[in-house]
């Protein structure tokens, strides 16, 4: 963080679903670039950092599933393919010294488990363990736990709501201001009162939208691709930016970041 940010005490980039190994290599890109620009002391994964294809119920639950010596290769191959992908963010984290770091458990990393509900012997394949977030210095929040990460006046969540007003929703259910992924678009809704505004939003995501639209036979989304920097004051007061990455480009601060 600028040493000449005067009156900030805090900031941080915010980063929604990034679905490794299904990313968008362009926006994880961008982001990385603005990491080592902007210098934040603070970084929160929102979630849903893997995709975690063979964690799916379908693999290893019902008549389908796959016998256990063929499937455990596949486990592995994930927990690799999104260990690498958040080794490729930490590198940047690591460059700038930022360690105060957040991770935000999302309903595709409950899959794992899950799968170690069923299978309790497999302890190493839970969300923290599979991904070593102590070892990489992460504060871990479990899915859309009832004590969720706040800092200051803001809460930080994976999100849990997917109706057409789903910023809206999420803003009546947790009634303070609250920041989530999950959804893969861009909202926002804010609520005034005599106390000042509290509102929500809607991150975004980092994940492959072209190749989703083919999976979805063709099907157009709204999905956008985004992070957020959020700048703290005292007094627990924040602003928040959020900046839209359009095909692996951004400006920020007067600049353009290519993710090329």
């Amino acid at each position: 963080m600028k040493k000449n940010d005067k009156g900030v005490v805090q900031r941080a980039i915010v980063t929604p679903d990034k679905h490794f190994p299904l990313h968008d290599a362009d926006a994880i890109n961008v982001v990385k670039k603005a990491i080592e620009m902007v210098k934040p002391d603070t970084y929160i994964d929102l979630g849903d950092t893997g995709e975690w294809t063979h964690f799916s119920t379908h693999h290893w639950k019902g008549r389908f599933a796959k016998p256990m010596e063929d499937l455990i290769p596949l486990l592995d191959q994930d927990i690799a393919e999104v260990n690498a992908g958040m080794d490729w963010i930490d590198e940047s984290l690591d460059k700038i010294g930022c360690k105060k770091r957040y991770f935000v458990q999302g309903n595709h990393e409950v899959w794992l488990d899950k799968f170690v509900t069923r299978y309790p012997y497999l302890k190493h394949y839970m969300t923290e363990k599979a991904l070593r977030l102590k070892e990489r210095g992460y504060k871990y929040y479990p899915y859309n736990n009832k004590k969720n990460l706040k800092i200051g006046k803001i809460n930080f969540t994976h999100g849990k709501y997917t109706t057409k007003y789903h910023a809206y929703k999420h803003l009546d259910h947790y009634g303070e201001s609250i920041m989530y992924g999950h959804t893969h678009d861009l909202q926002r809704f804010t609520k005034t009162f005599n106390g000042g505004t509290i509102s929500s939003w809607s991150l975004g995501c980092l994940k492959d939208i072209e190749n989703d639209e083919d999976w979805l036979g063709g099907k157009l989304t709204n999905w956008n691709h985004a992070f957020a920097i959020i700048d703290w004051f005292k007094g627990g007061n924040f602003k928040v930016e959020v900046v839209e990455i359009i095909k692996g480009k951004t400006t920020l601060w007067g600049k353009i970041i290519d993710g090329k």
